[in-house]
Order: structure tokens, then C-alpha cells, then sequence
């Protein structure tokens, strides 16, 4: 089977070397894990396979021989296909019109053979084992998981040109349900089965340990570690990866010690989903869990006031009105799902970020005090374990952990009261993930209220004291996460989802 060698490969680029002799050998018909803390040096070693970026120096090997991977094109040629986390598709285009963007359409006379097109896709798809996505749809209207699948099986398609034979996944599963997760594991096994190799790069360890036959981890840019997966654990990855050792990753729960709601909910109403009350105590974490398109992230939006509710909202008996500025001033702070298309302003200052639904109690006779900000700023930045050069870097330069814990310091900045996070962890290595547990357990210490959705079992699990499980838009249950298991969680949120 082919098999693909990198070793001491060294890029720089101005100051800041983001590869010191990093190192990866794939084989055919096997799942290889690429793991690392942001700024491991991942996204450079992807650049370099997919021919954009060119070592300053190291040796890459194809079955024994030099590679020299100068540009996409000889990339393609090498048999590599390299498939983003941000997908690059036409969503008004149908689905075989996308799959054969890459390629020439069939046509006769200028025309295009629009049923040749479709079979074509056809045969792709049902090549990966996909047989429910019909080729004449719009891409737009498919669900991310599908569009990735629809994106892997177009480079099955058969042009007579340099044949696949290694698949590059970045991050495939982080934005995808359950259901489409294994679609797309079904779909790596059709690959591998068929003698391919695949490079897994992901933060979930779950999946890592699930799909991988070895795994291999880079540190600060360089090779630490090559192993099975059956001579590994998930200790052992974690010190790998971090140079650090964790007893548990979910911190301690305190001592409980609210009698009264600090949070009311009654009756919400807001889109799809329907009557909606809980409570959540002072000092408590409430998981909110459900299969996609439960709701459970526009309970969240609701609450803080960005769509339209009906319903009562109270923090400590007293009313709050439906809108953004009145959930702030009230002390409900939020941390949304997408962090850069919902919440970061990457161009602008960090601190910008930080401070912006704050900036009326920073200013005095209508002038912002600096100096109150940059303090602010500061010891946030501590509080939370951010890792930047100042409040003055641009939120872009950051790696997504630490643009995570900027928007963490945002919703600190105003001492709130309740604190709503939706998928806190999203995109975040296992280092950072820590540092974000434990600022969650700090501020349930402190008496906050949190509200976390999650679709990272594991941790809504460790991190909750109860769990509210979604239906279809409506509350169907809240259970103890005490001595729950992955596999009850999950049977509560299938049960009656039929």
C-alpha cells in the first residue's frame, strides 16, 4: 500500500517558527490521529501537504521517493486530497454540480449532459456508501455533515486524472450531530477498507480513540510522540499534547450551598420552542442537552434576548426585558456558539472585544478612561489564562482557544450574575478546554448561575450538576448528572425524539 513519509520539517515564518522538526508517516488503509494544542504546528504541517506552504527544510517521501509538494496541483498529482473545516461549496448550485466543480462537466456540442452529471454523483456517493442524498438537491439545503460527505465523495469521481489515495480531514466532526458524526465514520471505514489512508486531525478525544489506528502528536511545532492506539491511553495523549499531567479534566464541584433560584424561567416562548420553565440555583451549572434541532441553543439566544420571546425571564425575582442590552445590564452575560462570526471583531484590539457591552460603565462624562480599561483587561487576561503579547493584538492573531477565552472575559467583565454558554469548548484543545472547565467551576464558586449547552457529552456530563433534555423545542425532562452515564444521557435524548 503507498505510504507517506515527513520528517524533520522545519518552517518559519518571520520571527515565529511554527514547525521544529515535526514528523508523520501515512499508510494506506489505515486511520492516522493528528493531535496538538493550538499552535502545535497542525494547520502548518496541512498547509504543507496540501501544497501551499514549502518547508524550509525536512524530507517527504512517497513510497521511498523525494516529494516535492510545490503547489495544489502536485498535491492532487501525489494522490492527496485535503478537505478543510470551513467547506468550500456553492450553496445555490445542486449537489452534482458542486461534486463536479474540480472537473470538466460532461457535455456534447457545449451542452451539458445534466443526467450524465447526476449519475456521475450518483455513482461517487453510493462509491462512499451514501445512498440518502439526492444529487439534484441544492447544497445550501443539505446539513453540514452531508455537504462534507457530498465534498469527500466528489473526489471519487472518475476523470482519468491522478487517482486519491490519502484523505486530510481538519476538524470534520465540529460542527456536526450525532447522526451526521457517523455518517461520516461509515464513510472513513468505505475509505480505509478500500486500501486509503486518512490523516484524523481533531480535538475529540472521543473520536480519536474510537476511529484511529495510530495517532501522533506534535508539541510547540515538533514531534513528540507516534503510537498504536491500542499502547496508548487517553493520559498519556493529554501529557503528550500539553507537557502536562490531569488527574481528572473536569475540575471539582463545590460544596452546594444556594436555597433560592437565582434564575427563573417561566413559559418561554421563542420560535419553534414552546413553555419552556426551569430554575437554575445560585452556584449551579445546568447542562441543557437534546439532538440537533432540539432548540437547545435558541433557549439560549432567547434568554440574553436576541430573537423574540414571550415568557419571564427573573434573576432574582425581578423581570428582564427581551432585549441584548437589558439581558447585559441585568447581569446575564453570553458566550455564543460561532466566536468568530458572532462574537470577536478579529481585525480590531482584543480589548475592543472584551470591553464592548461594557463600555458605559468605563467612560466618565462621556469619555472612555483607558487606563480603566487596560486594567480591566489585564486582569481578565489572568483570570481566565488568556495567552496574548496585550489588550492591543488583534483578536485574529490569536489561536481558537484563546480567542475563546477572550469572549469568556467579555462576559466576566461585568461581574454578571448568569452566565449562558453555548458549545464553550467548540474547536479548543485539550489545554485550553481545562483552563475553560476550570474558570467555569471559579465562577459557579463564586455564585453565578450557568447555563452551558453542549454537544460534548463528556463534558456536560463533568461539568453539570443537572441536565435539562430537549425535545423537539420542548423541556421533556431534568435529570441529576450525578453518576450518569454517556449512554443514558444519549437514551434520554432519543427517548420520544421519534
Amino acid at each position: 500500500m503507498p505510504q507517506l513519509s515527513l520528517s524533520g520539517v522545519v518552517k518559519t515564518y518571520g520571527p515565529t517558527r511554527a514547525l521544529n522538526g515535526a514528523a508523520l508517516d501515512l499508510k494506506g488503509g489505515e486511520v492516522h490521529a493528528l493531535m496538538g494544542e493550538n499552535g502545535a504546528g497542525k494547520s502548518t504541517l496541512i498547509r504543507i501537504l496540501a501544497g501551499l506552504d514549502q518547508p524550509d527544510a525536512g524530507t517527504i517521501l512517497l513510497n521511498g521517493n523525494p516529494l516535492t509538494l510545490a503547489s495544489p496541483a502536485a498535491a492532487i498529482a501525489a494522490g492527496l486530497r485535503i478537505l478543510h473545516q470551513e467547506l468550500q461549496i456553492v450553496p445555490s448550485l445542486s449537489v452534482a454540480e458542486n461534486m463536479h466543480l474540480a472537473h470538466a462537466y460532461p457535455a456534447t456540442f457545449g451542452l451539458v449532459r445534466w443526467r450524465t452529471l447526476d449519475r456521475s454523483a450518483r455513482v461517487a456517493l453510493s462509491r462512499l456508501g451514501v445512498s440518502h442524498i439526492n444529487p439534484r438537491e441544492t447544497m445550501g439545503s443539505l446539513g453540514t455533515g452531508d455537504q462534507m460527505l457530498t465534498r469527500i465523495a466528489a473526489t471519487l469521481i472518475e476523470t482519468g486524472g491522478p487517482v486519491p489515495w490519502a484523505y486530510v480531514l481538519d476538524e470534520p466532526s465540529a460542527a456536526l450531530n450525532g447522526t451526521e458524526s457517523e455518517r461520516l465514520f461509515h464513510a472513513i471505514a468505505t475509505l480505509t477498507g478500500a486500501g486509503n489512508a486518512v490523516l484524523y486531525v481533531s480535538h475529540r478525544m472521543d473520536e480519536v480513540m474510537r476511529l484511529a489506528d495510530r495517532i501522533t502528536v506534535l508539541r510547540d511545532g515538533a514531534h513528540v510522540s507516534t503510537r498504536a492506539i491500542a499502547d496508548t491511553s487517553r493520559a498519556t495523549i493529554i501529557h503528550d499534547m500539553t507537557g502536562r499531567d490531569f488527574a481528572s479534566l473536569y475540575p471539582p464541584a463545590g460544596p452546594a450551598t444556594a436555597t433560592a433560584p437565582l434564575l427563573t424561567v417561566q413559559n418561554l416562548t421563542a420560535g419553534f420552542v414552546q413553555d419552556i420553565t426551569l430554575t437554575v440555583q445560585t452556584g449551579e451549572v445546568l447542562g441543557i442537552a437534546g439532538l440537533s434541532g432540539s432548540g437547545r441553543n435558541l433557549v439560549l439566544r432567547a434568554l440574553v434576548g436576541a430573537v423574540s420571546r414571550q415568557g419571564q425571564v427573573k434573576i432574582n425575582g425581578v423581570a428582564i426585558a427581551a432585549t441584548p442590552a437589558a439581558a447585559w445590564k441585568a447581569g446575564i452575560a453570553y458566550v455564543p456558539r460561532e466566536r468568530r462570526a458572532e462574537g470577536l471583531m478579529l481585525a480590531r484590539p482584543l480589548a475592543e472585544t472584551i470591553t464592548l457591552p461594557h463600555l458605559s460603565s468605563l467612560a466618565k462624562a462621556g469619555f472612555l478612561r483607558h487606563h480603566r480599561i487596560r486594567d480591566l483587561v489585564r486582569a481578565l487576561a489572568v483570570e481566565v489564562r488568556l495567552k496574548a503579547r496585550g489588550g492591543h493584538q488583534p483578536s485574529s492573531e490569536l489561536s481558537g482557544g484563546n480567542q475563546q477565552k477572550i469572549l469568556f472575559a467579555r462576559a466576566l467583565a461585568g461581574d454578571p450574575n448568569v452566565l449562558l454558554l453555548d458549545e464553550p469548548t467548540r474547536g479548543v484543545d485539550v489545554g485550553a478546554k481545562f483552563d475553560i472547565y476550570t474558570t467555569i467551576r471559579a465562577m459557579a464558586a463564586k455564585g453565578l448561575a450557568v447555563v452551558m449547552v453542549s454537544s460534548d457529552l463528556p463534558e456536560l456530563i463533568g461539568l453539570s450538576d443537572r441536565i435539562a433534555i430537549l425535545h423537539a423545542g420542548r423541556l421533556h425532562s431534568i435529570i441529576s448528572a450525578k453518576g450518569l452515564t454517556e449512554a443514558a444521557l444519549l437514551a434520554q435524548c432519543y427517548s420520544e425524539a421519534a
